[in-house]
């Protein structure tokens, strides 16, 4: 991404590299409609979604985007991403490969319940 900083998630999208946006706008959608009372705020040039603590964000590179949803909320997942190329608190898709929508969706859905349980918890 050059130019002028995204100020918005769409700007972000907008800005991300062409063959990545149609990922990078049902990622979107999709952690959207699991969160949509979540702020949406870019911070370190990366989209974030807050409720009232981070809940996940999502980076585009030159060749995938990466979904940062916490350590913890991947780790019961660890089996069905053993196909997918992680780290400790995200997952990476590149833009030839199908977006794992279902995946996704269930990690963010761990993620939003859990931080609703856990009031106290810290910010990651």
């Amino acid at each position: 991404m050059s130019g002028k900083r995204p100020t918005t998630i769409a700007e972000y999208i907008q800005a991300a590299p062409a063959e990545g946006q149609s990922h990078l706008r049902r990622l979107y959608a999709l952690l959207k409609s699991v969160a949509p009372d979540a702020e949406e705020t870019i911070k370190w040039n990366t989209p974030f979604f807050i409720e009232p603590r981070f809940l996940f964000a999502f980076s585009a590179h030159k060749a995938h985007l990466s979904f940062s949803p916490t350590e913890s909320s991947l780790d019961p997942f660890r089996k069905e991403l053993e196909s997918h190329k992680t780290t400790k608190g995200l997952l990476q898709i590149p833009y030839e490969k199908d977006l794992p929508e279902d995946l996704i969706r269930r990690i963010a859905e761990r993620r939003v319940h859990a931080m609703r349980e856990r009031e106290g918890d810290s910010f990651w």
